[in-house]
């Protein structure tokens, strides 16, 4: 066997992906994310659901499983638009709980007025 070489950190100059933070530092970014997640999360509980049919339909095809998986990709975004399961406010509020930094968002989320 042969030894696997060690990883090297990337350079400090080089770019990569978490390099930018700066999307980071407003709480309306960090709550478009977690309703982003939450999308994601909906689009797969409905692949789940889909996947589990008990019978052979008289229209199965891949057109048809191709517009399915985009109808369910819109249906997904439209619940955690309008209707949201209340899972990408926890996670905004668990990402926001230690950063005291973060700016913008939800001016009176303390119950305080905005002057």
């Amino acid at each position: 066997m042969s030894a696997v070489p060690p990883l090297t950190p990337p350079l400090v100059g080089s770019p990569s992906v978490a390099a930018d933070s700066s999307r980071l530092a407003t709480k309306d970014n960090l709550a478009k994310a977690a309703a982003q997640f939450e999308s994601i999360f909906i689009n797969q509980m409905l692949k789940s659901a889909r996947a589990a049919k008990l019978d052979d339909g008289l229209f199965d095809s891949d057109a048809v499983d191709q517009f399915r998986d985009m109808q369910d990709a819109k249906l997904s975004e439209t619940i955690a638009l309008h209707t949201p399961m209340g899972i990408g406010k926890a996670l905004t509020d668990f990402l926001a709980k230690n950063r005291p930094d973060l700016k913008g968002g939800d001016a009176n989320a303390k119950g305080g007025e905005a002057k």
